[in-house]
């Protein structure tokens, strides 16, 4: 079992700058890939960066690359997003996910393969 909270988000202007952090407990070191997905009132939940965590590799939503990093703390079983240049349409419910399978993607993993997901961190970005 693996259990995930989601902290960091807040209300900031246009241009500013947050860090989104997924603290891990249970079987996270065993995960396969750490993501972080948004949704937005009447949108669909879609995925904005994720990690494979053995090597490290990332993969980025076009809407935020070059603006976001995601990162990882194994020691502490912590996955980090951090978001610059914030945009009004970056505003939504942050999730962060776990993929205990073994599925690899060039890019973004679609939303089916995780696992695990945290509970949410709301991003406000007002112009």
């Amino acid at each position: 079992q693996v259990q995930l909270v989601d902290s960091g988000g807040g209300s900031v202007q246009a241009g500013g700058s947050l860090r989104l952090s997924c603290a891990g407990s249970g079987s996270t070191y065993s995960s396969n890939c750490m993501g972080w997905s948004h949704q937005s009132p009447g949108e669909d939940r879609e995925g904005v960066a994720a990690i494979y965590t053995a090597g490290g590799c990332t993969r980025y939503a076009d809407s935020v690359k070059g603006r976001s990093t995601i990162s990882q703390d194994n020691a502490n079983n912590t996955v980090y997003l951090q978001m610059n240049s914030l945009k009004p349409e970056d505003t939504a419910m942050y999730y962060c996910a776990a993929d205990q399978g073994g599925s690899w993607y060039p890019t973004l993993p679609p939303e089916y393969e995780y696992n695990y997901w945290g509970q949410g961190t709301q991003v406000t970005v007002s112009s």
